[in-house]
C-alpha cells in the first residue's frame, strides 16, 4: 500500500480568509489571535498589538480537511502556532506536522513564492496537493520541472477562503494519483 499524499495547508487565505468583504462570513467565527510572526511586526504597545490579529476560522473545515484521503501538514507562518491557536478552532489535531521555514519572507532569486522551494525539500519527493494564497504560475511550473511525484498547487482566494469546489478539486486529484 502507497502511502497518501500530503496535504499542506497554509492559514491566512486558505483558512483564515483575511481579505473577506463581510466581517463574518457565513459558517466563521471571528477571534482575535496573537502569533509571534504577526507581532514581531507589530510595533509594541500599540492598538492592534494589543488587540491581536483579527483571524477568521469556520468550524467546519477541520471535519472536511481530515476526511480528505491525505496526511495533512501546515505550511504556513504561523508554523507550531498553528497547531496551538488554529487546530482547536477549525477542528484539527493539534499535533500536525510543520514545516519550519529557514527564513520568512526571503526573496526567490527566480521570482518564487518564498515558501516554494523550502516546501520542496520538505514534501521530499513525496505527491502532495499545497493550498496557498500566494501560488503564482511561476510556481507551479517550477514544482513541475523539480518535482518528481505528483503534485497539486492550489491557490484559493484569500476573501473566499477554502469552498467546497476546492475540497472536490482536491478529492479528485487523491483519487486520481
Amino acid at each position: 500500500m502507497t502511502a497518501r499524499p500530503l496535504l499542506l495547508l497554509d492559514v491566512d487565505g486558505p483558512l483564515n480568509p483575511y481579505a473577506a468583504r463581510l466581517p463574518r462570513p457565513r459558517g466563521y467565527t471571528t477571534t482575535r489571535l496573537h502569533p509571534a510572526t504577526w507581532l514581531a511586526r507589530q510595533t509594541p504597545g500599540s492598538r492592534s498589538h494589543r488587540r491581536g490579529l483579527r483571524v477568521r476560522l469556520n468550524p467546519a473545515h477541520g471535519a472536511q480537511l481530515t476526511a480528505l484521503p491525505y496526511e495533512l501538514a501546515w505550511a504556513t507562518t504561523w508554523m507550531h502556532e498553528a497547531n496551538e491557536m488554529i487546530a482547536p478552532v477549525v477542528g484539527l489535531p493539534a499535533d500536525l506536522p510543520v514545516i519550519e521555514w529557514p527564513e520568512l519572507f526571503a526573496r526567490d532569486p527566480d521570482g518564487l513564492y518564498w515558501k516554494t522551494r523550502p516546501l520542496l525539500k520538505w514534501a521530499a519527493g513525496r505527491p502532495f496537493a499545497w493550498v496557498d494564497d500566494m501560488i503564482t504560475a511561476r510556481d507551479t511550473a517550477y514544482v513541475a520541472a523539480h518535482h518528481d511525484a505528483p503534485a497539486l498547487l492550489l491557490r484559493i482566494h484569500p476573501r473566499r477562503g477554502l469552498r467546497a469546489s476546492d475540497f472536490a478539486t482536491l478529492t479528485r486529484w487523491a483519487a486520481s494519483h
